[in-house]
């Protein structure tokens, strides 16, 4: 079963690596929008839901998320942290960066001492305006699923014909290590051919890549909804727990969700 978010301000629901999560979704209400295609995505494939609903604008995202806030505050809620991810990636709005600025706001007005979490494909990190913000946000959760290009491509589907891994790098390389890392491990079959990013050729190139960026936190998870392949398999929670360990060798925390 696919899962779209039909609302700007979803939650609170309890997410398996951030806690009590706020979600904030700036993207269409009733289909998708992303830079990545990901083959593992629980929101489908773009070309499955095209859209010409416009986005939210700035003015309605703060609304929405400021009578939320204070709904919750008044029924005394805990609320570990306000996430920004939905139906595709949130870096492409338009008004990202003002948009975060207006969260900030509100949540110190409202929840002092919730996070604000923003999980992006890093795409757009070359846009000033979106690397500026995402440097201020307290959890800027950034993905790698894989050190080879090939292997990225399969999984994550890029629409930029130009993606590189190393492109990807050399962006995460200017948070100077103050980013979350986050890494979805899987196996099966797409299109006629293996996907594997378990292999031991593929963690030990991808901890290559952790050693190098050294992100201040690993989130290591599998799927764990359904996807729009079908022929996609968990990675078990002990190849997990061991590519933790790894990590956990270089001095890094990880995060395990099997």
């Amino acid at each position: 079963m696919t899962i779209l978010f039909h609302e700007i301000i979803y939650g609170p629901v309890q997410s398996r690596r951030l806690g009590s999560s706020l979600g904030v979704n700036l993207l269409p209400y009733d289909g998708k929008l992303c830079s990545f295609d990901c083959i593992y995505c629980e929101c489908g494939f773009n070309r499955d839901f095209r859209t010409k609903t416009k986005l939210p604008d700035r003015k309605n995202v703060y609304a929405a998320l400021e009578n939320k806030l204070q709904a919750l505050r008044g029924q005394g809620m805990k609320l570990d942290v306000i996430t920004f991810a939905g139906n595709g990636e949130p870096t492409m709005h338009p008004d990202f960066a003002h948009i975060i600025g207006d969260t900030q706001q509100l949540r110190d007005r409202n929840f002092p001492h919730t996070k604000i979490s923003v999980l992006s494909n890093g795409m757009h990190l070359k846009k000033k305006a979106v690397f500026d913000a995402m440097r201020k946000v307290d959890n800027p959760i950034l993905k790698l699923d894989s050190a080879f290009d090939e292997t990225a491509r399969r999984i994550d589907r890029p629409n930029a014909a130009n993606y590189s891994v190393s492109q990807q790098v050399e962006r995460y390389r200017l948070f100077q290590g103050d980013f979350v890392l986050q890494s979805m491990f899987l196996r099966g079959r797409f299109e006629g051919k293996v996907v594997d990013n378990t292999t031991e050729e593929e963690i030990s190139a991808w901890l290559g890549l952790v050693r190098e960026l050294r992100p201040r936190e690993v989130m290591i998870y599998t799927i764990d909804r359904e996807t729009p392949v079908r022929e996609l398999e968990k990675a078990p929670i002990e190849v997990l727990q061991k590519i933790a360990e790894r990590v956990g060798e270089l001095g890094i925390p990880t995060i395990v969700a099997g």
